[in-house]
């Protein structure tokens, strides 16, 4: 049976601005690892984390196929909600065995980067910088 807490994580925020920065985060991603072939990682948009079962969806996930693992999860919230959403990402990290090692919160409203490290928690600077990718999120939504 599936909890509250759950279904929480799970939910789907829609709004036009929120779906708009995903699909600007996604078709970036999408053109480097796609065409371009200069990321390792898959962009996956609003994806379970678990394939087999119901899981938590993140906004976005970034896929390892060779390792199938998901090394990198990101939230696109707005200032009220990025407490909830940075537990969400530290929960997914440090509580789960999904094998992500980094979760980004993009506060649109603000447009500030939040960025958790698993073993390590939040980081300080460079909120905006993907360790798995080599690249700065944020020069995607310029």
């Amino acid at each position: 049976m599936i909890t509250l807490d759950e279904v929480k994580q799970m939910g789907i925020n829609a709004p036009w601005s929120h779906q708009r920065i995903i699909s600007k985060l996604i078709a970036s991603l999408g053109h480097l690892y796609y065409a371009q072939k200069s990321i390792a990682l898959e962009p996956l948009p609003e994806t379970m984390l678990d394939e087999d079962q119901t899981s938590p969806v993140p906004d976005i996930l970034l896929y390892d196929a060779e390792r199938e693992t998901i090394p990198v999860i990101i939230e696109i919230t707005r200032t009220r909600s990025v407490s909830n959403d940075l537990e969400k990402v530290r929960r997914l990290i440090e509580e789960t065995r999904y094998g992500i090692a980094e979760g980004f919160v993009y506060d649109y409203k603000k447009n500030e980067w939040h960025k958790y490290r698993k073993g390590k928690g939040l980081a300080v600077r460079k909120p905006s910088y993907c360790d798995a990718l080599g690249l700065d999120l944020a020069t995607l939504l310029k």
